[in-house]
């Protein structure tokens, strides 16, 4: 047993009230994973493109943070930290494929040492599975594991049926619980994108949405980032869009937006399932994903990279009566490593030490309050190439990513007068204060927290 539950076990037994506050006063927690989710497909966020009712309800209901960010735009390392509050190369998780580490707790280990039942359904990819009690069977003969058109319905049906008979037979155990339901879409456009346009039938009249203002990529791109258009790393997505017209990536975007929609549809279950036990009110409710995606912008598909579509996420946090409605939070910085402070200050219940995320609650509660300076997000594009990384630092106006490649590694954006990142400001003489702030400011994050990412190699501060 890590040391850490080791000691939580032991304090838990001199006195409980040190480890859970307020025993009646700890509410269930459902968090919801989508797969590939960029911070605007959500029909409420002003989008026309897409109709997503479920997570419109979530945001009406509740609050919701327009500059949340992913730690890592693949996969199993950004779920490593939403499910530890760590970085991914603290986590041993920096591609897809490992465990987290056996001596990092995870949500669920933390939840269940603080007196809540711990449930998990859905896509787990982090290898060992612990912290929670699993409720999926076997996956029915047939079905593709990888199409979340196919499995999200059945991890949904056992999340659902979990709530049922939480409702009608577990009650009486007193426990609350933490369910995490991870869903699989809209992470299926990378499918679409390889040619299994089968996934989706797209009418000869329809309307499609049309190209982003920033479609055309930069004209000083660092090298790093061609090189990563060419390679074939994880799946070969970019490859497919070098023939692409003007009508192809309109139909890639009509496609992603139609995935998006069926994973809100099991969301909308989970909220059904929800109110017909009457357990809404006694529910605090987390939607986010694990990275976003690249909706054309820059000309790129899927994730892998550090623009903007790609590390933003949606963070909505809902619990009726509790916490404000319908408030839109577009001031402060929200990083995935924040997941785990934030349900565990609402269920009163103690944190592992070493943390780099803070609770969100203090905001929540007060949105006058100073938040986070900054939000770090890592990058190794490549697990046949483990030394190709990148590192991205976004601060209140400005985002600085440097790559461990390239003559030109470095990118500097000003995201209030260039949302879009279309000019490269790194090496104009007028921003050499702010790179170097910047510089510094990822070098002590990066002493700090261990990571091997060779900066001093890059930059010379």
């Amino acid at each position: 047993m890590p040391a850490f539950l080791c000691i939580l076990c032991f304090i838990s037994l001199i006195n409980p009230n040190q480890i859970i506050l307020n025993m009646s006063a700890q509410p269930n927690i459902l968090v919801i994973l989508t797969d590939q989710q960029t911070q605007r497909a959500v029909s409420s966020y002003g989008n026309p493109y897409l109709h997503t009712p479920y997570m419109d309800t979530l945001v009406h209901g509740g609050v919701s943070f327009e500059n949340s960010y992913c730690t890592a735009p693949v996969c199993s390392p950004s779920r490593s930290s939403l499910l530890t509050g760590l970085m991914p190369h603290q986590t041993g998780v920096e591609i897809n494929g490992p465990s987290i580490k056996p001596e990092v707790p995870t949500l669920g280990d933390v939840f269940q040492q603080g007196g809540y039942q711990s449930f998990y359904t859905g896509k787990w990819g982090l290898g060992d599975r612990r912290g929670f009690n699993f409720l999926e069977d076997e996956y029915p003969k047939g079905i593709p594991r990888q199409y979340g058109t196919n499995t999200d319905p059945i991890w949904t049906d056992q999340a659902v049926n979990f709530l049922h008979r939480f409702k009608q037979q577990e009650m009486s155990s007193g426990q609350p619980f933490l369910l995490c339901v991870s869903l699989h879409n809209p992470h299926d456009i990378c499918y679409w994108v390889m040619d299994n346009r089968d996934l989706v039938d797209i009418p000869a009249d329809i309307d499609l949405p049309p190209l982003p203002p920033n479609f055309q990529p930069i004209s000083d791109e660092p090298e790093f980032i061609e090189i990563c258009r060419q390679r074939t790393h994880y799946g070969n997505e970019l490859n497919w869009t070098n023939d692409w017209d003007e009508m192809e990536w309109r139909k890639y975007l009509y496609a992603y937006y139609r995935f998006t929609e069926r994973v809100d549809q099991q969301i909308g279950r989970l909220l059904n399932a929800l109110d017909e036990n009457d357990l809404s009110d006694d529910t605090l409710v987390v939607l986010t994903s694990d990275h976003g995606e690249g909706v054309a912008a820059h000309q790129w598909v899927v994730k892998l990279m550090l623009y903007q579509e790609v590390v933003t996420v949606p963070f909505v946090i809902r619990w009726n009566g509790m916490i404000p409605e319908n408030l839109v939070d577009r001031t402060h910085l929200v990083s995935g490593l924040d997941l785990l402070p934030t349900v565990c200050d609402y269920a009163n219940i103690g944190l592992p030490t070493g943390l780099s995320g803070q609770s969100l609650r203090p905001l929540v509660e007060n949105s006058s309050l100073p938040g986070r300076p900054y939000v770090v997000s890592e990058l190794q594009p490549d697990p046949k190439h483990k030394e190709m990384k990148g590192r991205m630092i976004r601060t209140a106006r400005f985002k600085y990513i440097i790559f461990s490649h390239g003559q030109h590694p470095e990118l500097l954006f000003d995201l209030e007068a260039d949302p879009g990142e279309t000019e490269n400001l790194a090496y104009q003489v007028a921003y050499r204060d702010i790179v170097l702030e910047h510089q510094a400011l990822l070098l002590r994050v990066i002493k700090d927290t261990l990571d091997p990412f060779p900066m001093s190699k890059q930059v010379m501060l």
